[in-house]
């Protein structure tokens, strides 16, 4: 029976300069060794108009429920400049008892630990009472449209059923074992644009300046006190990221202004209510200083929780078995696919420990990565007793 080791695999798969959209070849590289293992593959691409293509995989052991799956992403974000690094992004090094490459943290050696887990476990157990899939995207860095969310909606239309899904993102602030996501904060990205009147700055009764209108309203958005956070959430928070007044002369009242806007919003609110309350500031301000707006809106993904269960509380206790570390349930952080993945099943997210991601020298520790397979093989011994 094959069993692959996590350290070699993990470098197997940095050596595929994965960065989003582009496949390089890693997602036939990880059928052909699912396969060996017996599963069953399909390497589902998808498109749309205006954005590239991408492979994802979903792979399947097993027939019979419940159905455990895992989900990752092989996608890396670009190395930047390579001047900076101390070694090849995509020419796996060891330093100092560390795995240094692009995807090392996030999220390549996680893929690689849940693949040697599986490897061991149904070495020995290959009559278990149950299904394994692995649900592997090509898009969670870039712009997430032919990723995860297609492969939810194309295994929904197929009527597979996932019983519990394990995310498998850097989810450890400093130490494996500090922390076990079970839910996400949503996330709304606004564009305002106010069209005034363009004029000289000596004749302002002449014009109407939309830059005067739009400070007001991001003035009035920024100091709106959405809630106080809940049990298992912090607190909404409005971060102004963008403001475009395009203007080369000083003695111009501008005709446009544009700002953008980010929301990250616990389950007290819907994408569709924070929409509703931040409209009727924009049409209060535009009709006051007789400046006309347009919004336009981008959902990330909406706030969720998945309650901690049975499964919840087996994996944060093999989590402290192994690491000595108590996990705490948390929905801190940005958003993960688990947005997606939520739509058909309870998830959580465990992986590792997220320090270096997207950093230059992007690393793993090698212990780190031993443990992290451990955690995931005890996890499926115990979800299959």
């Amino acid at each position: 029976m094959t069993i692959f080791n996590e350290l070699k695999l993990a470098k197997e798969l940095i050596r595929f300069p994965s960065v989003t959209p582009v496949d390089a070849g890693i997602m036939k590289f990880l059928e052909k060794k699912l396969k060996k293992l017996g599963f069953k593959t399909k390497i589902i691409e998808f498109k749309e108009k205006n954005f590239k293509p991408v492979k994802n995989l979903y792979a399947k052991i097993g027939e019979k429920g419940p159905n455990f799956c895992y989900a990752g992403h092989l996608d890396v974000v670009p190395p930047g400049n390579l001047t900076d690094w101390t070694v090849n992004p995509f020419k796996p090094s060891i330093k100092k008892g560390h795995l240094i490459g692009r995807g090392a943290n996030d999220m390549k050696s996680s893929i690689a630990a849940f693949v040697s887990a599986v490897s061991v476990f149904i070495n020995e157990k290959s009559n278990f009472n149950g299904s394994i899939s692995l649900l592997i995207t090509g898009d969670e860095e870039g712009d997430a449209i032919n990723g995860t969310k297609k492969v939810v909606d194309y295994l929904k239309k197929k009527k597979e059923k996932i019983n519990f899904c394990l995310v498998g993102e850097p989810t450890n602030p400093n130490k494996l074992g500090e922390m076990v996501k079970i839910g996400r904060r949503g996330s709304l990205t606004g564009k305002l644009i106010i069209s005034g009147i363009q004029g000289h700055v000596a004749y302002p009764q002449r014009a109407k300046n939309p830059s005067t209108t739009i400070v007001k309203i991001l003035n009035e958005i920024k100091n709106i006190n959405f809630d106080k956070g809940t049990k298992n959430f912090q607190p909404t928070n409005l971060e102004v990221t963008k403001i475009n007044i395009n203007n080369s002369a000083d003695n111009v009242i501008p005709g446009l202004a544009e700002a953008s806007f980010n929301i990250r919003f616990n389950n007290i609110h819907s994408s569709s209510s924070i929409k509703k309350r931040l409209y009727k500031i924009f049409k209060k301000i535009s009709k006051k200083d007789k400046s006309k707006f347009r919004i336009e809106y981008r959902v990330s993904g909406e706030a969720f929780l998945t309650k901690p269960n049975n499964t919840t509380f087996m994996i944060q206790n093999i989590i402290k078995k192994v690491t000595k570390i108590k996990p705490k349930l948390s929905t801190t952080g940005g958003t993960s696919d688990a947005r997606f993945i939520k739509k058909i099943a309870p998830c959580l997210e465990f992986g590792l420990v997220g320090k270096t991601m997207h950093k230059v020298d992007e690393a793993v520790s090698l212990k780190d990565l031993k443990n992290l397979k451990k955690i995931y093989q005890n996890i499926l011994q115990d979800y299959f007793k």
